[in-house]
């Protein structure tokens, strides 16, 4: 990890879905790390846990989810113990959350001037003229055009660029010292992808933000990233800064993540897609979680769930392979 004073410690996070169906496991002893200022991109495939653990954080699991255990601790204070009015208050202040699909966070009745406006009153308790122009100050950080005319449209008015923009203005309108953008780009065109990027980038820099980017696109986070962890079936499988990740990958899935990425250098030749399908987290293998897809599993990955082998560097990884002579 960088020299940056640790602002979010994340240890042992468990969080499981209670269905008709069975326990569902969808997070697994996850632990993690954020520096001050520092960009974390959390990775994996759909349905691996990635968002589970960003609304864990965020205190906004509901049943049938429930979190059974572990440590978030923000600013010494561990955010597991709070109460839930203490942790609204935290929960678009000092941490925000910026999501996929605005449609669904956007009020459709209110105009978008009116939603932002809340969120400061909530957040600084301030209300008025003040309130408004925190407002405005946030959509020209965003570049907003013309946000003295915008602030009068309804969601349904704005592309969809402009309402990611939006959701961003609401979530730094009270600068918050944590960012957790899930799959911020996932619904918008290539172009626009590359816009609200550069644009979530540059805002979270201007104000000294950290940020943990959940995605399941490479490219962005070799683009926009410090340090990476890579999540399979509700475990953290491989943390490491981004240079040695993509260089040398160390886990058996990471490897198979980034031969299935296509990328402008890519050659068709040498893509590869990943075999079999991700694991039923209601029953989920025994041994190693990835082994039934792993081209290089031995007996033992079968047996005894891997430990977590810290390397060189900083790295960490979860997996047999490692765990002789592992530092």
């Amino acid at each position: 990890m960088s020299a940056a004073a640790t602002l979010l410690r994340v240890e042992d996070l468990t969080t499981h879905l209670f269905t008709d169906s069975g326990t569902v496991r969808a997070v697994e002893a996850v632990s993690l790390r954020i520096g001050s200022g520092e960009a974390v991109a959390l990775v994996g495939e759909s349905g691996c846990g990635k968002s589970m653990t960003a609304l864990s954080l965020m205190g906004l699991v509901r049943p049938p989810g429930r979190i059974l255990g572990g440590r978030v601790e923000f600013a010494g204070a561990n955010l597991l113990e709070l109460r839930e009015d203490e942790m609204r208050r935290l929960r678009g202040g000092r941490i925000a959350m910026i999501f996929q699909d605005p449609m669904t966070f956007l009020n459709p009745l209110m105009r978008v001037g009116e939603q932002i406006a809340e969120a400061v009153h909530l957040h600084q308790g301030i209300d008025g003229r003040a309130a408004w122009a925190v407002v405005l100050d946030a959509l020209k950080l965003v570049r907003i055009p013309a946000p003295d005319s915008v602030i009068e449209y309804y969601p349904h008015q704005l592309s969809g660029g402009m309402r990611q923009r939006v959701l961003i203005a609401m979530a730094i309108s009270s600068r918050p010292s944590l960012l957790i953008a899930d799959e911020p780009t996932t619904a918008l065109d290539v172009t626009v992808q590359a816009q609200i990027m550069r644009l979530l980038s540059d805002v979270r820099r201007e104000l000294g933000s950290a940020m943990l980017l959940i995605t399941h696109d490479l490219g962005l986070v070799a683009e926009y990233c410090d340090r990476i962890y890579v999540m399979y079936a509700g475990q953290i499988v491989e943390e490491a800064d981004v240079g040695h990740l993509f260089k040398s990958p160390q886990h058996p899935y990471t490897r198979a993540l980034l031969k299935s990425t296509l990328g402008p250098d890519t050659r068709v030749d040498a893509f590869e897609s990943i075999s079999g399908q991700p694991p039923d987290l209601a029953r989920p293998p025994s041994g190693c979680r990835f082994h039934p897809r792993c081209p290089e599993v031995i007996a033992r990955c079968t047996l005894e769930e891997p430990p977590v082998c810290r390397l060189a560097e900083g790295r960490q990884v979860r997996c047999w392979l490692h765990a002789e002579g592992a530092a």
